[in-house]
């Protein structure tokens, strides 16, 4: 390990000494000022996203600003990490809420901003300090979020910005100032991770893939299911883990659905990523869109039907494409990470629910009816951490974010949160 890491670590660490005594209070005020410094510099910040990725720059203004109100959120948050009392026979009855120390944070490129600040922020408000190895093509982001802590006033040391690569993560977990993880990423990164804390004996938490299920059943809003289904999509260029990936259609209303659909599918039309009316830019990077049209390849020999075609048009942009895919094709065991969908026809609620759970992936689905009787039978028998009613997934920091199955297991956002990286330390006697 290179000597400037191995400092941050032992730098963190000692800041953690102090910082655990800090009133949660104090904490609280420190993010209300960084949440304002993220709110008033938005295009700055956003500019450096958007350089680093390709985000369309109005998205990534926006998730500059989703940070701010996810921060103001925990800024205003309740305490549950007070001293809890357990009534029972003993004079001394309590839980106390102990944080852990320096948490490790992997972190992907494509919502840079707001995956590390979903992680590190309520870590940091529970106590602990936050070490962080972002995304390669990332580091300016990363290293504008500490930026922004110190000038909200955060003491050195609780969160750092370490400019390594994906081969020092190991050694970095495995130092003993570290007691903790959290990735955000692939399943083939998250289970590297989970092993190597696993045998440190060191907590971790995984948020990874997902191919989320958009139902559309016939007595849905048809006009407002197509137009949200193609954002859902598209959004970020379909780089998100709870990007609609698989569109279910009731086929009694597939003639008139999909037309509608793919009329609002077409309106998304690459452009330059700094125009503010751009909708959808290219990928981030080249090798991404190469494995994209492998995976577009290899749905077709196995079936898959083009519905609108997946047109490649430089090294890292598409034209969206669409694609009819049958039960069976190995396809839908993977997750399509960028602007390509899957459609399936199902006779019935019962083989639409099906059609949803057939997969390793467990993160979120969107039922698309009107019929409370309907809603409540995906709603009880989806399997995914996140069921939307007649919306598209997005994460809101009042509830918890957090997948089954393959897609990771652990608590982001929500009071839950500050409880993900700290002991529940029992104290009981007289």
């Amino acid at each position: 390990m290179e000597q400037s890491i191995e400092n941050k670590l032992i730098k963190a660490d000692k800041a953690f000494s102090e910082w655990k005594k800090t009133p949660f209070e104090d904490r609280q005020k420190l993010i209300a000022k960084a949440a304002e410094i993220l709110k008033n510099n938005s295009e700055k910040f956003g500019t450096i996203i958007t350089t680093e990725m390709n985000k369309p720059i109005s998205q990534s203004i926006a998730e500059v600003g989703k940070c701010a109100l996810m921060m103001n959120y925990y800024a205003d948050a309740e305490n549950i990490l007070k001293p809890e009392k357990v009534d029972s026979e003993y004079s001394y009855s309590e839980i106390h809420y102990v944080p852990k120390g320096v948490i490790l944070g992997v972190m992907p490129w494509n919502f840079p901003f707001w995956q590390v600040l979903r992680f590190a922020v309520p870590a940091i408000l529970a106590g602990n300090t936050v070490v962080l190895k972002h995304a390669s093509i990332c580091f300016g982001s990363g290293n504008a979020i500490e930026e922004v802590l110190l000038e909200a006033g955060f003491p050195e040391g609780i969160f750092q910005n370490l400019e390594v690569g994906h081969n020092e993560v190991k050694e970095i977990l495995e130092h003993e100032a570290v007691k903790g993880v959290s990735l955000t990423g692939s399943g083939r990164a998250g289970a590297e991770v989970a092993s190597t804390a696993g045998l440190n004996m060191k907590k971790s938490l995984l948020e990874l893939g997902g191919s989320d299920a958009f139902i559309v059943l016939d007595d849905a809003d048809l006009d407002k299911a197509a137009k949200v289904g193609a954002q859902a999509r598209l959004q970020n260029c379909g780089q998100t883990c709870v990007a609609a990936k698989r569109f279910i259609i009731d086929e009694k209303i597939e003639d008139v659905f999909l037309p509608k659909f793919i009329e609002e599918y077409k309106k998304f039309v690459p452009g330059n990523p700094m125009d503010k009316e751009t909708k959808i830019s290219g990928m981030a990077r080249p090798d991404l869109a190469n494995d994209l049209e492998k995976q577009f390849k290899k749905a077709l020999e196995n079936g898959a039907e083009i519905m609108i075609p997946l047109e490649r048009i430089s090294d890292h942009e598409f034209k969206p494409g669409l694609i009819r895919v049958y039960e069976g094709n190995p396809i839908l065991q993977e997750e399509l990470f960028g602007p390509l969908g899957m459609v399936m026809v199902a006779k019935n609620d019962e083989e639409a629910l099906k059609m949803a759970n057939d997969i390793p992936f467990g993160l979120s689905n969107s039922v698309w009816t009107n019929d409370k009787d309907r809603q409540l039978f995906f709603i009880e028998n989806l399997e995914s951490g996140t069921v939307n009613i007649n919306r598209m997934t997005s994460s809101d920091p009042r509830f918890p974010f957090g997948g089954t199955k393959a897609s990771g297991y652990g608590t982001e956002l929500s009071l839950l949160a500050l409880k993900e990286f700290v002991t529940a330390k029992t104290i009981v006697g007289n």
